[in-house]
């Protein structure tokens, strides 16, 4: 049976749906990780293929100019992140659905793409504090970035109407089998819904 479908994870930076994804890809089988490429500076401990593909400005320039996203943002300060569509064919291929853990307007412009075949799930912090917290918690960027995200984290929760399924991000534990049953229920629809159509 082909999965060609697509689980589309968003949240404002520190809500948690990175926490939510890896939890996903451990507990359901029948789902991979869809890699972004982004030009910004690889963190410590990411891998690039796995956490992201890390390529410079100009060759994701490139990949615009030539047409091979399926969707793409300038999302911090000159930094670039998207979803090649070659990322998509590949998973396909292997008989998985992808799940995705992009921005925001990358989640609903592949919903506007895909349609039915994609779910997407805002994941929403209980609080702007406690995405202030987890931000501080991280280390990984100036107080002037931590607070351009915390600005953005306002607009992005705007946003979580236009999405499929909201999970609220207050009990880690809650969430994460919140997330899980509403993917699993999704993916077993679909099989309901593709069968009755042979």
């Amino acid at each position: 049976m082909n999965q060609q479908k697509l689980v589309v994870f968003a949240a404002p930076s520190g809500a948690g749906k990175t926490t939510l994804v890896r939890h996903l890809l451990k507990q359901v089988p029948d789902i991979m990780f869809s890699v972004s490429a982004t030009t910004r500076k690889r963190r410590p401990k990411e891998i690039h293929g796995k956490d992201y593909y890390f390529i410079s400005k100009q060759a994701f320039l490139h990949k615009i100019d030539s047409n091979q996203f399926l969707e793409w943002q300038e999302v911090y300060d000159g930094n670039y992140y998207g979803t090649l569509k070659s990322e998509i064919d590949r998973i396909w291929s292997l008989n998985k659905a992808l799940v995705f853990d992009v921005d925001v307007k990358g989640a609903l412009n592949i919903k506007k793409h895909y349609g039915d075949k994609a779910l997407t799930v805002f994941v929403q912090p209980p609080s702007i504090e406690s995405i202030k917290q987890r931000l501080t918690g991280r280390n990984t960027e100036t107080n002037e970035a931590q607070q351009e995200r915390v600005e953005k984290a306002f607009l992005e929760l705007k946003y979580a109407p236009l999405f499929d399924k909201v999970v609220i991000n207050d009990d880690l534990n809650t969430a994460k089998q919140e997330a899980c049953e509403i993917v699993q229920r999704f993916l077993a629809a679909e099989v309901t819904a593709t069968s009755l159509m042979r």
